[in-house]
């Protein structure tokens, strides 16, 4: 099924007063799908028609389908397996953790694990009675994060208003009783990494989030920068946290060896094979494999965003394909351009010399 060329403020987007961390901005991902728009033939439509359709082709590339990555595979399947053995525990649930560094698909590895698992709860409570249900929380840490400003962000997250003199105990039970009446599965917190266990608020938070799991009949999945470099496992709260959480490395792809050379370019040919542009030729990307890895690093994040802004360039010069010359001018981030490989510089030979002269 396509769907028809949606205007500006379409109901299908994500509006600033709604982001993730609500459960309105939540259930708008969760329904979300990227699907190309439907393109009737072009002679039958009005220059408003052909405006329209341009923009929804231009919107649907800046939102290509996600590409399944080993590190979003490997968080499905732990995260699901992990989720059946919490089912009947009553304390000391074990949890997952996505660690790396940025642009590699933490927060989209994390966010499709909820995304996963709220479908699956949905099929399992049809009807109207399911609707009622919110089985998956998304949640931010702050930075220089309190223990009442985490408890603030899940109340926020359910859309729960406390006046200034509201006690941590009240915001607590509250949100307990909430999550609980409302089914709660699963709990997502992000930026992790924001929480410092060597200084006092961290420790705080820390013990706070381990409050929340033990009162919550949840799986709780965190996902954050590097966080073994930043001190999550040292220390007792850290081996504790060691003891409970499985620990998933978001890396950068490799390209030393054929299988790695081979799951690269299976990935851009995932990513190729999404996109509606009316002349590019199929395999044209894939053959620019090399290329790609050196621009990108290897980061998913960065490689996502050379194709989908090579794709937009393609629909605004009329060219309908991508071409390497496309692909240089879509900017990506610095720490793509800091991972790069070093090209080794060509040396000529020296000048050989006759004899006699």
């Amino acid at each position: 099924m396509t769907s028809q060329p949606t205007s500006p403020d379409s109901d299908d987007e994500l509006v600033p007063d709604e982001p993730l961390t609500t459960k309105e901005g939540w259930r708008r991902f969760t329904d979300h799908r990227t699907e190309p728009p439907a393109e009737p033939d072009s002679t039958t439509l009005s220059e408003r028609g052909r405006t329209e359709l341009e923009q929804a082709r231009r919107d649907y590339h800046s939102d290509l389908p996600l590409a399944n990555t080993p590190t979003i595979r490997q968080v499905l399947s732990t995260g699901r397996l992990l989720i059946q053995l919490n089912r009947r525990q009553i304390s000391a649930r074990r949890g997952l953790i996505v660690s790396g560094d940025s642009g590699t698909g933490k927060t989209t590895a994390l966010t499709q694990f909820g995304r996963t698992h709220e479908h699956v709860v949905r099929r399992r409570h049809p009807g109207p009675a399911g609707q009622h249900r919110i089985p998956v929380v998304y949640v931010t840490v702050p930075t220089a994060a309190t223990p009442k400003m985490l408890a603030v962000e899940l109340a926020r997250f359910y859309g729960l208003a406390f006046n200034s003199r509201a006690t941590m105990p009240e915001i607590v039970n509250t949100v307990c009783a909430v999550a609980a009446r409302t089914h709660v599965e699963l709990v997502l917190v992000d930026e992790i990494h924001n929480l410092d266990l060597a200084t006092r608020s961290g420790a705080e938070v820390s013990d706070q989030l381990k409050y929340f799991a033990e009162r919550l009949p949840a799986t709780f999945a965190y996902a954050g920068i590097e966080v073994e470099e930043r001190g999550m496992f040292a220390g007792a709260r850290g081996r504790q946290i060691a003891g409970r959480f499985s620990l998933i490395r978001s890396t950068p792809f490799d390209y030393g060896t054929d299988q790695q050379r081979t799951a690269w370019k299976a990935l851009i040919g995932t990513l190729e094979s999404t996109l509606r542009l009316h002349h590019h030729k199929p395999g044209t990307l894939v053959g620019l494999a090399d290329y790609l890895f050196e621009r990108t690093g290897g980061m998913i994040g960065s490689l996502s965003q050379l194709v989908r802004g090579s794709a937009v360039l393609a629909i605004d010069d009329g060219g309908e394909y991508i071409t390497r010359d496309l692909l240089d001018r879509v900017p990506v981030d610095h720490a793509a351009v800091l991972s790069r490989p070093q090209r080794r510089k060509r040396t000529r030979p020296a000048p050989t010399t006759q004899a006699g002269a």
